[in-house]
């Protein structure tokens, strides 16, 4: 378990104080650090990298000043299970992605098409898979991490875990193409993410679910929250409506999608048994 998660319950004078530091830190620097690194990056790196230098400075200067500033207090903290929980989430994220994608190939409703401008996909694949390993990280610092914890260790799981996830969702409306549909799945993806980080007491367990799921995606060739990352030069078409394949959005925007997330609720609840 992380060391918030096993902390007493804090009082309202103790708890909004470091809520307030990490949302104060946080959220000017997500404005902050976009616009300094676009000039000298693409779209994609400047909002990887600028979720995570976020989520990081965030989550260091909070349990910096209010703990001991070590990894376990916001959720990194290595442990013997640490590795397999991050493993299994990936693989379990990548699993669902891959199930919603295949299925449409198999029974012809999707098909793969070249696309131009794709010289080298091995190497433009590990390019974006580090950056969205950055970008996975940082975001689940910033949702999961140490105000979360915190909030679910003082006011319980239900109360912290959709009130966040609901911030989860919005934060993702202005990603191009997004629809209601896409943001709902986004909010649900949110409960599953908060309810790993709780079940399991770390960090590991959703970066892994969202890493994966977030890598499976364009490697496939399908939008991934609105952006086409061109990565392996194929691109995947629907040839149904935007219910089921997302449209522009995504596979994110459809609902194999809602289907899938609940799936995972199971592989996530047997993960929090195990650990506790």
């Amino acid at each position: 378990m992380t060391a918030e998660l096993l902390k007493p319950p804090l009082k309202p004078r103790q708890l909004l104080p470091r809520v307030g530091l990490f949302v104060l830190i946080a959220w000017p620097a997500l404005i902050v650090l976009p616009i300094l690194m676009l000039p000298l990056a693409g779209q994609l790196i400047a909002a990887t990298l600028s979720t995570f230098g976020a989520g990081m400075m965030a989550n260091a200067i909070a349990a910096r000043v209010y703990e001991h500033g070590e990894l376990s207090d916001f959720g990194l903290g290595w442990s013997p299970g640490a590795g397999r929980e991050f493993f299994l989430g990936m693989g379990s994220g990548a699993g669902a992605a891959v199930l919603i994608l295949v299925l449409p190939l198999i029974f012809r409703v999707a098909t793969f098409q070249k696309q131009p401008g794709i010289e080298h996909p091995i190497a433009a694949a590990l390019f974006v898979s580090i950056a969205l390993l950055f970008g996975a990280v940082g975001e689940e610092m910033l949702f999961h991490g140490y105000a979360f914890q915190v909030l679910t260790r003082s006011i319980g799981a239900f109360a912290t875990i959709l009130p966040v996830s609901i911030v989860f969702g919005v934060a993702h409306i202005g990603n191009a193409h997004s629809t209601l549909l896409g943001i709902f799945n986004t909010v649900i993806w949110g409960v599953l993410l908060g309810y790993a980080c709780w079940s399991s007491g770390a960090l590991w367990l959703p970066i892994g679910l969202h890493f994966g799921w977030n890598l499976a995606l364009p490697l496939f060739g399908a939008n991934l929250s609105g952006f086409t990352m061109g990565v392996t030069g194929y691109a995947l078409h629907w040839s149904v409506g935007n219910l089921w394949s997302g449209g522009d959005y995504g596979p994110e925007g459809g609902l194999p999608t809602t289907a899938v997330v609940v799936a995972l609720f199971w592989i996530v609840s047997r993960v929090g048994k195990e650990r506790n």
